[in-house]
Protein backbone atom coordinates (compact mmCIF):
# COMPACT_ATOMS: atom_id res chain seq x y z
CA UNK A 1 0.00 0.00 0.00
CA UNK A 2 0.99 3.72 -0.44
CA UNK A 3 2.04 5.97 2.44
CA UNK A 4 -1.10 8.46 3.18
CA UNK A 5 -0.29 11.48 1.27
CA UNK A 6 1.54 14.49 3.52
CA UNK A 7 -1.20 16.82 3.17
CA UNK A 8 -3.29 14.47 5.27
CA UNK A 9 -0.76 13.68 7.82
CA UNK A 10 1.66 16.35 8.00
CA UNK A 11 5.47 15.49 8.63
CA UNK A 12 7.85 15.52 11.27
CA UNK A 13 9.73 18.59 12.53
CA UNK A 14 12.91 17.87 13.14
CA UNK A 15 13.65 21.04 14.73
CA UNK A 16 11.23 20.41 17.13
CA UNK A 17 12.19 19.47 20.97
CA UNK A 18 9.10 17.11 21.31
CA UNK A 19 9.44 13.44 20.90
CA UNK A 20 8.96 12.19 17.86
CA UNK A 21 6.41 9.55 19.00
CA UNK A 22 4.38 12.21 20.35
CA UNK A 23 5.00 14.14 16.85
CA UNK A 24 3.09 11.21 15.35
CA UNK A 25 0.14 11.29 17.81
CA UNK A 26 -0.20 14.96 17.46
CA UNK A 27 -0.41 14.26 13.51
CA UNK A 28 -2.97 11.83 13.99
CA UNK A 29 -5.22 13.53 16.25
CA UNK A 30 -5.20 16.56 14.36
CA UNK A 31 -6.36 14.75 11.04
CA UNK A 32 -8.91 12.68 13.62
CA UNK A 33 -10.09 15.76 15.16
CA UNK A 34 -10.75 17.57 11.50
CA UNK A 35 -12.45 14.90 9.98
CA UNK A 36 -10.10 13.55 8.12
CA UNK A 37 -10.49 10.16 9.10
CA UNK A 38 -13.95 10.01 10.05
CA UNK A 39 -15.80 7.65 12.95
CA UNK A 40 -15.35 4.00 12.39
CA UNK A 41 -12.21 4.82 9.88
CA UNK A 42 -9.16 2.45 10.11
CA UNK A 43 -6.11 4.35 10.68
CA UNK A 44 -3.36 3.55 7.92
CA UNK A 45 -1.38 0.44 8.91
CA UNK A 46 1.60 0.64 11.11
CA UNK A 47 3.79 -0.21 7.82
CA UNK A 48 2.66 2.93 6.12
CA UNK A 49 2.91 5.02 8.91
CA UNK A 50 6.45 3.60 9.43
CA UNK A 51 6.81 4.65 5.59
CA UNK A 52 5.62 7.87 5.93
CA UNK A 53 6.93 9.30 8.65
CA UNK A 54 10.27 7.45 8.31
CA UNK A 55 10.73 6.20 12.08
CA UNK A 56 10.87 2.54 13.66
CA UNK A 57 7.51 0.68 14.06
CA UNK A 58 8.02 1.05 17.98
CA UNK A 59 8.23 4.66 17.64
CA UNK A 60 4.54 4.22 15.83
CA UNK A 61 3.55 1.78 18.40
CA UNK A 62 4.30 4.38 20.71
CA UNK A 63 2.20 7.18 18.98
CA UNK A 64 -1.17 4.74 18.80
CA UNK A 65 -0.63 3.86 22.29
CA UNK A 66 -0.88 7.15 23.14
CA UNK A 67 -4.46 7.98 20.80
CA UNK A 68 -5.73 4.70 22.26
CA UNK A 69 -4.88 6.06 25.96
CA UNK A 70 -7.42 9.26 25.26
CA UNK A 71 -10.43 7.53 24.13
CA UNK A 72 -9.62 8.28 20.40
CA UNK A 73 -9.12 5.04 19.18
CA UNK A 74 -9.27 1.15 19.49
CA UNK A 75 -7.45 -1.82 17.90
CA UNK A 76 -9.04 -4.83 16.58
CA UNK A 77 -6.56 -7.65 16.66
CA UNK A 78 -5.58 -8.58 12.82
CA UNK A 79 -7.42 -5.79 11.58
CA UNK A 80 -6.39 -2.54 12.62
CA UNK A 81 -6.39 0.38 14.23
CA UNK A 82 -9.72 2.89 14.03
CA UNK A 83 -11.57 5.95 15.11
CA UNK A 84 -13.64 5.49 17.91
CA UNK A 85 -17.27 6.75 17.69
CA UNK A 86 -17.85 10.24 18.72
CA UNK A 87 -20.89 9.90 21.85
CA UNK A 88 -23.99 9.43 20.38
CA UNK A 89 -26.39 9.96 23.46
CA UNK A 90 -27.19 13.58 23.95
CA UNK A 91 -28.56 13.61 27.50
CA UNK A 92 -30.90 16.47 28.01
CA UNK A 93 -31.01 16.83 31.80
CA UNK A 94 -33.93 19.71 31.50
CA UNK A 95 -36.13 17.43 29.56
CA UNK A 96 -35.18 13.74 30.35
CA UNK A 97 -37.64 13.57 33.24
CA UNK A 98 -40.36 15.56 31.66
CA UNK A 99 -43.69 14.33 33.14
CA UNK A 100 -44.99 14.40 29.19
CA UNK A 101 -42.57 11.42 28.61
CA UNK A 102 -44.13 8.94 31.85
CA UNK A 103 -47.39 9.44 30.44
CA UNK A 104 -46.59 8.68 27.51
CA UNK A 105 -45.42 5.05 29.00
CA UNK A 106 -41.31 5.60 28.26
CA UNK A 107 -38.55 5.95 30.67
CA UNK A 108 -35.72 8.50 30.16
CA UNK A 109 -33.16 5.98 28.89
CA UNK A 110 -35.90 5.25 26.00
CA UNK A 111 -36.44 8.28 24.96
CA UNK A 112 -32.70 9.49 24.60
CA UNK A 113 -32.34 6.10 22.42
CA UNK A 114 -34.78 6.82 20.54
CA UNK A 115 -33.45 10.41 19.53
CA UNK A 116 -29.97 8.99 19.09
CA UNK A 117 -31.66 6.50 16.48
CA UNK A 118 -30.42 3.39 19.01
CA UNK A 119 -32.38 0.22 19.99
CA UNK A 120 -32.59 0.60 23.75
CA UNK A 121 -32.40 -2.39 26.08
CA UNK A 122 -31.87 -3.66 29.43
CA UNK A 123 -30.63 -6.25 31.35
CA UNK A 124 -28.73 -7.58 34.67
CA UNK A 125 -31.92 -6.45 36.18
CA UNK A 126 -31.55 -7.20 40.22
CA UNK A 127 -34.13 -6.12 42.55
CA UNK A 128 -33.83 -6.63 46.27
CA UNK A 129 -34.53 -5.26 49.83
CA UNK A 130 -30.63 -4.05 51.50
CA UNK A 131 -29.14 -2.05 54.14
CA UNK A 132 -28.24 1.40 52.73
CA UNK A 133 -24.78 2.94 52.77
CA UNK A 134 -24.44 5.75 55.14
CA UNK A 135 -24.19 8.36 52.24
CA UNK A 136 -27.50 6.91 50.30
CA UNK A 137 -29.11 6.45 53.91
CA UNK A 138 -29.04 10.32 54.47
CA UNK A 139 -29.66 11.10 51.11
CA UNK A 140 -32.86 9.78 51.24
CA UNK A 141 -33.39 10.78 55.23
CA UNK A 142 -31.96 7.59 57.45
CA UNK A 143 -34.10 4.58 56.13
CA UNK A 144 -32.74 1.41 57.63
CA UNK A 145 -33.58 -0.67 54.93
CA UNK A 146 -33.75 0.29 51.27
CA UNK A 147 -35.53 -1.56 47.60
CA UNK A 148 -32.47 -1.56 45.22
CA UNK A 149 -33.05 -1.84 41.85
CA UNK A 150 -30.10 -2.39 39.80
CA UNK A 151 -29.67 -2.62 35.80
CA UNK A 152 -27.56 -2.06 33.22
CA UNK A 153 -28.28 -0.78 29.98
CA UNK A 154 -27.79 -0.83 26.40
CA UNK A 155 -27.71 0.65 23.17
CA UNK A 156 -27.52 -1.29 19.60
CA UNK A 157 -26.21 -4.71 22.55
CA UNK A 158 -23.67 -2.51 23.86
CA UNK A 159 -23.32 -1.65 27.26
CA UNK A 160 -23.21 2.21 27.95
CA UNK A 161 -24.45 2.93 31.74
CA UNK A 162 -25.73 0.44 35.30
CA UNK A 163 -27.47 2.30 37.41
CA UNK A 164 -28.53 1.76 40.69
CA UNK A 165 -31.88 3.07 42.20
CA UNK A 166 -33.04 3.50 46.12
CA UNK A 167 -35.59 3.85 47.19
CA UNK A 168 -37.33 3.78 51.19
CA UNK A 169 -39.12 0.24 51.68
CA UNK A 170 -42.40 1.97 53.37
CA UNK A 171 -43.06 3.46 49.45
CA UNK A 172 -41.65 0.52 47.40
CA UNK A 173 -42.58 -2.49 48.74
CA UNK A 174 -45.09 -4.61 47.70
CA UNK A 175 -45.69 -1.93 45.01
CA UNK A 176 -44.91 -2.67 41.20
CA UNK A 177 -41.90 -0.86 42.09
CA UNK A 178 -40.52 -4.18 43.56
CA UNK A 179 -41.11 -5.68 40.60
CA UNK A 180 -38.60 -6.53 37.85
CA UNK A 181 -40.43 -4.85 35.31
CA UNK A 182 -42.77 -2.17 37.11
CA UNK A 183 -44.47 -0.96 33.64
CA UNK A 184 -45.21 1.93 31.92
CA UNK A 185 -43.19 5.08 32.58
CA UNK A 186 -40.69 3.03 35.05
CA UNK A 187 -40.56 3.57 38.59
CA UNK A 188 -41.09 7.48 38.07
CA UNK A 189 -44.43 7.07 36.77
CA UNK A 190 -45.11 4.06 39.36
CA UNK A 191 -44.11 7.26 42.07
CA UNK A 192 -46.06 9.34 40.67
CA UNK A 193 -49.21 6.93 40.97
CA UNK A 194 -48.52 5.94 44.66
CA UNK A 195 -49.00 9.74 45.38
CA UNK A 196 -45.53 11.04 45.65
CA UNK A 197 -45.91 13.48 42.71
CA UNK A 198 -42.31 14.59 41.61
CA UNK A 199 -41.34 17.92 42.32
CA UNK A 200 -37.55 18.21 41.55
CA UNK A 201 -34.13 16.80 41.44
CA UNK A 202 -30.73 17.25 42.08
CA UNK A 203 -27.43 15.81 40.74
CA UNK A 204 -24.19 15.58 41.68
CA UNK A 205 -21.64 14.24 39.12
CA UNK A 206 -18.16 13.66 38.49
CA UNK A 207 -15.68 12.58 35.78
CA UNK A 208 -13.05 9.26 36.93
CA UNK A 209 -11.45 6.21 35.71
CA UNK A 210 -13.62 3.59 36.29
CA UNK A 211 -12.68 0.49 38.65
CA UNK A 212 -12.38 -3.11 37.15
CA UNK A 213 -15.47 -4.25 37.84
CA UNK A 214 -16.73 -1.34 35.56
CA UNK A 215 -14.78 -1.68 32.90
CA UNK A 216 -15.70 -5.20 32.51
CA UNK A 217 -19.43 -4.62 33.03
CA UNK A 218 -19.37 -1.36 30.72
CA UNK A 219 -16.83 -3.07 28.28
CA UNK A 220 -14.40 -0.05 28.21
CA UNK A 221 -11.47 0.41 25.93
CA UNK A 222 -8.15 1.56 27.75
CA UNK A 223 -7.76 4.84 28.23
CA UNK A 224 -11.85 5.65 28.50
CA UNK A 225 -13.27 6.90 31.38
CA UNK A 226 -16.61 7.38 33.51
CA UNK A 227 -19.21 9.49 34.50
CA UNK A 228 -20.49 8.86 38.29
CA UNK A 229 -23.42 10.51 38.34
CA UNK A 230 -26.03 10.19 41.93
CA UNK A 231 -29.23 12.02 41.42
CA UNK A 232 -32.16 12.08 43.96
CA UNK A 233 -35.34 12.63 43.18
CA UNK A 234 -38.12 14.84 45.55
CA UNK A 235 -41.88 14.99 45.59
CA UNK A 236 -43.72 18.62 46.24
CA UNK A 237 -43.35 17.36 50.19
CA UNK A 238 -39.82 17.80 49.89
CA UNK A 239 -39.19 14.29 50.60
CA UNK A 240 -36.21 12.37 49.50
CA UNK A 241 -37.99 9.49 47.53
CA UNK A 242 -35.14 8.06 45.42
CA UNK A 243 -31.48 7.76 45.23
CA UNK A 244 -30.35 6.63 41.78
CA UNK A 245 -26.73 6.19 41.52
CA UNK A 246 -25.13 6.24 37.84
CA UNK A 247 -22.00 5.43 35.69
CA UNK A 248 -21.98 6.23 32.27
CA UNK A 249 -19.31 5.22 30.03
CA UNK A 250 -17.91 8.76 29.15
CA UNK A 251 -17.50 8.04 25.37
CA UNK A 252 -21.18 7.68 24.78
CA UNK A 253 -22.89 10.49 26.35
CA UNK A 254 -23.08 14.14 25.92
CA UNK A 255 -24.72 15.98 29.03
CA UNK A 256 -26.84 19.20 28.07
CA UNK A 257 -27.89 21.67 30.39
CA UNK A 258 -29.91 24.27 30.11
CA UNK A 259 -29.44 27.60 33.04
CA UNK A 260 -31.49 30.27 33.80
CA UNK A 261 -29.83 33.26 34.03
CA UNK A 262 -31.78 35.34 36.56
Amino acid sequence: MAAPPSGVLGTLDPTSDRAVFRQIADHLREAIDKGRFKEGAKLPSESELVEHFGVSRMTVRNALGILQGEGLVHSEHGKGVFVRPRPPVRRLASDRFARRHREQGKAAFTVEAEAAGSHPEVDSLQVREERPTRDIATRLGGPRKVLARRRRYLLDGRPVESATSYLPLDIAAGTPIAEPNPGPGGIYARLEELGHRLDHFEEELRARMPTPHETKSLRLAPGIPVIHLIRTAYDTENRPVEVCDTTMAADTYVLTYQLPAH
